[in-house]
């Protein structure tokens, strides 16, 4: 199981949020490129970046400093964050992102996916499914819709969709540990290579993830804050 730092970027800073709420910001660096060597140091086989001010408004605002992260490490990044047009994904692939990944464009405008999926191919496509209390939200998880997650899967995965990042956005920066019963559901019930997010706190929850079939499991405060050592991740996930 691949472990995956993520770097939250917000006015080019490296940031986290506590359960999506923008009002409760902690600022752990000012230089994301220099966290994103830290990372690749430590044996990261690729970073999750998060633009937020894009997911929040819809309109990326934070390439320079993606392009700065890319030309910075030499392993690959998935970005997500304000992907919305195919403008955006082909700007993110010409500063040399690997993959994109789309949350609100998934339920917004499913014809984007499937046109990505045919333009890039869906091994760099990955969908976001940030659920809360089982249902999908958007826009920078300020929106709820009445998409579960397991039909959202279903329906992109029909559109040529291998790979979902699943987060329970209760658990994203709190510490606790991840919704297992959701992703032993979404693992078990749709075939698809499933990213677990929110609330990875210990080493013991990698090892469980690991255990139900998580292709991979992204790391964020519980990096910044030292509760859990890269390196020790990536071994205990292996």
């Amino acid at each position: 199981m691949e472990v995956i730092p993520a770097i939250d970027l917000r006015a080019g800073r490296c940031v986290r949020l506590f359960q999506g709420d923008y009002a409760q910001e902690t600022v752990f660096s000012d230089d994301p490129s220099e966290v994103a060597r830290r990372w690749e140091a430590a044996g990261a086989p690729r970073i999750h970046v998060v633009d937020l001010d894009g997911a929040r408004t819809g309109q990326q605002a934070n390439r320079d400093a993606i392009g700065a992260i890319v030309s910075s490490v030499s392993i690959p990044l998935q970005v997500g964050g304000g992907v919305r047009t195919v403008d955006d994904a082909e700007g993110l692939a010409s500063l040399g992102v690997d993959r994109f990944v789309l949350g609100t464009a998934a339920i917004r405008d499913p014809g984007l996916v499937a046109q990505l999926c045919h333009q890039f191919g869906g091994q760099r496509i990955v969908v976001a499914v940030d659920a809360r209390n089982g249902q999908v939200a958007i826009e920078g998880w300020r929106e709820d819709t009445n998409v579960t997650a397991s039909d959202l899967v279903g329906e992109m995965a029909a559109l040529g969709v291998p790979r979902f990042l699943y987060t329970d956005i209760s658990r994203d920066g709190t510490l606790s540990q991840p919704n297992f019963e959701a992703l032993v559901h979404l693992v078990g019930s749709t075939g698809s290579a499933i990213l677990a997010s929110g609330g990875v706190s210990r080493l013991e929850h990698l090892v469980r993830l690991s255990e139900l079939g998580s292709e991979g499991a992204i790391l964020g405060r519980a990096l910044y804050t030292g509760d859990i050592d890269l390196q020790q991740a990536i071994h205990a996930a292996s």
